[in-house]
């Protein structure tokens, strides 16, 4: 596939940025095996991968995002959405690999930046650290992984603090832990050091987990969240109900 060799997906200094296909589903690679984001080729607007649509459990919490911000391009299925599906947000991506950004333009549709659409190569600490974003962010979407794919690059307390000096009063974060099994009690104790609750869900796919952390924890009514979850379904097409059904299960382990 031309997207193997080419030389606009692998600028020295960063990992190549490859792609392959099979039985209608294009997926991205970072030089090795492991798959960094797919999308299908019939439907490239839709989230392909269960974990990834998980990353948007956020909407039974923020129904009218003004900024969501994605951390970590991966093949741009969470930015794509974000911005098609939520038309009155501003959309931002940092993403530190140029060669990633190049490939999600050439192959897996991503739009160029416009008014609202702003992804920009940069490194993601350098993102949430900047003041200039401090209270200005709705969702964040933190999904960070390297070729080796053995945990989050960025993990440490500094790193979810910044997160949540990003995030509004309401505001909420989406974060992917994946690799190997330290890395999980290592990543929810930072996260509990700078937000105000976080929850995680059942694995769902090749020991991806996804945690939700709130800035301010909210006050959790099981029949309104299935109402949106029904909403959530009918107009997205995600499987929202599942996000509920896992929250409360989560809940009853953990508050019990």
């Amino acid at each position: 596939m031309p997207a193997q060799t080419d030389p606009r997906f692998s600028q020295p200094g960063h990992p190549p940025a490859t792609i392959t296909e099979f039985e209608g589903v294009r997926s991205l690679h970072l030089g090795t095996s492991w798959v960094q984001g797919s999308m299908r080729l019939a439907r490239p607007d839709a989230i392909e991968l269960e974990y990834v649509q998980m990353m948007m459990m956020w909407m039974l919490f923020v129904p009218q995002p003004r900024r969501i911000v994605q951390l970590g391009l991966g093949s741009a299925a969470l930015t794509k959405f974000c911005y098609q599906k939520f038309p009155e947000a501003r959309v931002a991506a940092a993403e530190l690999n140029p060669n990633v950004i190049a490939i999600c333009h050439a192959y897996f549709g991503l739009p160029p930046n416009d008014a609202r659409l702003d992804v920009r190569e940069m490194d993601a600490l350098d993102f949430v650290t900047d003041r200039a974003n401090h209270n200005t962010v709705d969702v964040l979407q933190v999904d960070l992984y390297d070729e080796e794919a053995r945990g989050p690059v960025l993990d440490t307390p500094e790193f979810y603090q910044a997160c949540a000096d990003c995030l509004g009063t309401n505001g909420v974060m989406t974060v992917n832990v994946f690799g190997d099994f330290i890395n999980y009690d290592k990543n929810l104790q930072a996260m509990e050091l700078a937000f105000d609750a976080v929850v995680w869900l059942p694995e769902v796919h090749d020991a991806n987990i996804v945690v939700v952390a709130f800035k301010n924890a909210p006050q959790i009514d099981f029949a309104l969240l299935y109402e949106r979850a029904a909403g959530i379904k009918r107009r997205y097409n995600l499987p929202a109900k599942n996000w509920v059904n896992g929250l409360k299960e989560w809940m009853r382990d953990h508050q019990g």
